[in-house]
Parts: C-alpha cells; structure tokens; sequence
C-alpha cells in the first residue's frame, strides 16, 4: 500500500476536528468547543470541520468565526435537514459521506477528536484504521477531558489483551490529552519529530 494523498504533512495549518452533532449534558462540552475554537483563530489554524451548525461541531466552527479565523466545511446532501450546514461559514456540499470523510481527512495537517457520538467514534476508527496500514501519518489526538474517553482507551487495550490487535501494532500517531491547549502543541511535536526521521532517512 501507499501513502494517501496528504498522508504525510510537514507543517500545521489546517486541524480537522471531529466530535458531536449534539451539545451533550451539561455546559461543560460546549465550553470545550469555544475554547479549542479560539485557540485555533488565535494560532491562524484552519478549521476543517462536518459543516453542522448543531452541537460541538456548529460552537466551534461560530468560535473560530467569531474571532476571525478560517473554516473548511463538508456535508452530504442527505444530511442538510438533519444537521443544518453553516449559512455563514465555507461549506462543500459531497455527494455522500465517503466524499465527505475523505474530503476532511485530505484538508487538515492534524485531526482532534473533541467529545461525541457514533460517528465520531466511526470517523475516529477509519483514521486510526488508516494509520495501521502505514496510509497516513498525520497526528490523531484524542482530547481525553473529563475522562469522556476512558471508555474507548479501555476498549483498546481489552481488544490487544485479547490478541485483536496485535502487540506488533504501535499506535504511533495517536496521542491522549486531558488539556485543550495540549492538543496543538502534540499535534505539532509530531510533524516535527516526523519530518526529523523523514529528513535523516533521506540522508543515509
């Protein structure tokens, strides 16, 4: 196998963040949203995001608007009644969700997977899939706060335990944060530890 187009990024400019449709209970999610929002806006970063107006993924697309920063959008069309793509934001109507999937994961440097559903879970697991099979490189960090994530890391582990996934397997571009500003400076350790080892392969 090869490496996927923009499988193997030097530089951050644009994050994909995946996470829920829904705000979840309680204001504490949404205030996770608005503050990984601002400090994308702050840092000049791209947000590529589903393109809903609803939940996590509407309050930091409006976040990262608000203080003037850049967003990348993609919906299919049978989702535009269900999770209202942005009127005010730089939203790509795709065909369906494999265009959508694939649109997102080509347009960002790094992907942050922020509290949400099934589909961020299904979304989580191709990239990490991908990963696996050496298609991309790209830095995948999971922003453990509240100890939302325990679960899925307890899942992992059980499924190695049990010989699903074998100890060979390294996860070497997943990372855990339990701090919203600890998800970019991950994001960028890896490029630039990545982009070291490419560098010295290519010297010897």
């Amino acid at each position: 196998m090869t490496m996927l187009e923009g499988g193997c990024p030097t530089v951050l400019n644009a994050v994909t963040v995946y996470c829920g449709s829904s705000r979840g209970r309680g204001a504490k999610y949404m205030e996770v949203a608005q503050d990984f929002g601002r400090r994308l806006a702050a840092e000049n970063l791209r947000l590529v995001w589903g393109g809903g107006d609803l939940g996590l993924m509407g309050e930091v697309s409006r976040m990262v608007q608000q203080c003037g920063g850049e967003v990348e959008g993609y919906i299919p069309q049978h989702l535009t009644e269900k999770e209202k793509p942005s009127r005010a934001a730089n939203v790509t109507l795709t065909p369906d969700m494999h265009t959508r999937k694939w649109s997102m994961y080509k347009s960002g440097d790094g992907l942050a997977i922020l509290p949400g559903g099934i589909g961020t879970l299904e979304e989580f697991f191709e990239m990490l899939t991908w990963n696996q099979l050496g298609l991309h490189s790209k830095p995948m960090v999971v922003l453990n706060l509240y100890g939302f994530w325990d679960p899925l890391f307890a899942l992992l582990k059980h499924l190695q335990e049990q010989g699903f996934i074998p100890d060979r397997i390294k996860y070497d571009c997943l990372y855990e944060v339990d701090r919203v500003e600890a998800i970019l400076p991950t994001m960028r350790e890896h490029l630039q530890t990545r982009n070291v080892v490419r560098l010295q392969g290519a010297a010897s």
